[in-house]
């Protein structure tokens, strides 16, 4: 005899349309607390350290570009997942295609000399683009042709792209006048990204990552292609019915994706960062996963959640060298805020029933 679970889900018939958008905000505000709770027993004042985490980054127009800076990566990767997540293509290896990307862009920069102006970088930001699409595209090929996991191919990808970035650093391309640093050499300033701030990091593709999500969302509302990609996802068998292609359906979103998760690399490599370095990215593809499901899979709404995800980067970076915290309370508020929205989601979506506990035969 066992025993069964007292709790049954059952579907809500409809979901209410005003709670789902209301769900990030409430994921947030259940964040925060949590978050004040983690600080309070951390043996911090929770309100001085919740104000050095949300606060104090944007006390200055500093801060407000940085929050740019950081954004631009996260956006241009959650838009090129809202296309897939949409196909019903679960990629989450982002990460893995932009440093696959970074990688691309980094060694064409290489290349440039004093003597190339600044339209240099534009052949920096397609060769990123290039290079992430083509890693995207060894998923879609095993998920197509071989009818893989795209969800375990992509993950793995990951760590080969980032094993690659870390002996290319260390060997071929490693700076000569570098003292042994596993870095190339600092980019001439043609294959650099213009500043849109003086004094700030803030680069021009920043305008360019929102320019991106306008254009998916433009791509995924306005456009026959965005419905082939929303039917696919929703209802496969009714898509293969209306005469869509999955296949062409999984290659179109694992090129884009790929390409806009590249082009982000790219961006990091010839902004930021000005080389390439083993830790091109901070994680910025896995977290803009949970920047897409914040934006409830809509670009539009990754351009807010893109702006909550920056921000908590900038903060743990301040918790850490004002109030003595671990570098992994950023990822901890990550985490805190998927579990929320997933949550938050659950609730909405589905109906819980006590049905106390019942026993069954084995």
């Amino acid at each position: 005899m066992s025993m069964t679970f007292p709790i049954v889900m059952t579907p809500r018939q409809e979901a209410s349309r005003y709670l789902r958008w209301f769900s990030p905000l409430l994921a947030l505000i259940l964040t925060v607390l949590t978050g004040g709770i983690i600080f309070a027993a951390l043996g911090q004042d929770p309100f001085v350290a919740l104000k050095t985490f949300f606060v104090a980054p944007l006390d200055s127009l500093r801060g407000w570009a940085e929050v740019g800076v950081k954004m631009t990566p996260l956006l241009l990767c959650a838009v090129g997942l809202v296309v897939c997540f949409r196909a019903n293509v679960w990629n989450i290896g982002a990460e893995g295609q932009l440093v696959a990307g970074a990688i691309a862009g980094g060694a064409v920069a290489l290349t440039c000399d004093s003597s190339m102006g600044p339209w240099f970088v534009v052949l920096v930001m397609l060769a990123s683009a290039l290079g992430g699409a083509l890693w995207g595209a060894i998923t879609a090929l095993l998920r197509h042709k071989f009818h893989a996991n795209e969800i375990l191919v992509s993950l793995m990808l990951v760590y080969v792209a980032q094993f690659f970035l870390s002996w290319a650093v260390q060997g071929p391309t490693r700076d000569p006048m570098g003292f042994g640093f596993p870095q190339t050499a600092m980019f001439e300033s043609g294959a650099l990204l213009p500043i849109l701030l003086e004094g700030t990091r803030l680069h021009a593709c920043a305008l360019l990552a929102v320019i991106a999500a306008l254009g998916i969302w433009v791509l995924m509302d306005k456009m026959e292609i965005g419905m082939e990609f929303k039917i696919s996802g929703m209802a496969p068998l009714a898509a293969r019915y209306a005469g869509y292609r999955p296949g062409h359906l999984i290659w179109r979103s694992m090129l884009i994706c790929g390409a806009l998760a590249g082009l982000a690399g790219g961006i990091e490599a010839a902004g930021p960062l000005g080389q390439l370095t083993p830790t091109i990215s901070p994680g910025y593809g896995f977290a803009a996963i949970i920047v897409a499901f914040v934006g409830r899979l809509t670009p539009l709404g990754c351009i807010p959640a893109a702006f909550i995800m920056a921000l908590f980067y900038l903060g743990g970076e301040l918790a850490q060298s004002r109030l003595g915290l671990p570098s992994s309370i950023t990822g901890v508020y990550q985490g805190l805020l998927l579990f929320f929205i997933l949550a938050c989601d659950t609730m909405i979506f589905y109906h819980f029933k006590w049905v106390g506990f019942k026993k069954e035969a084995a």
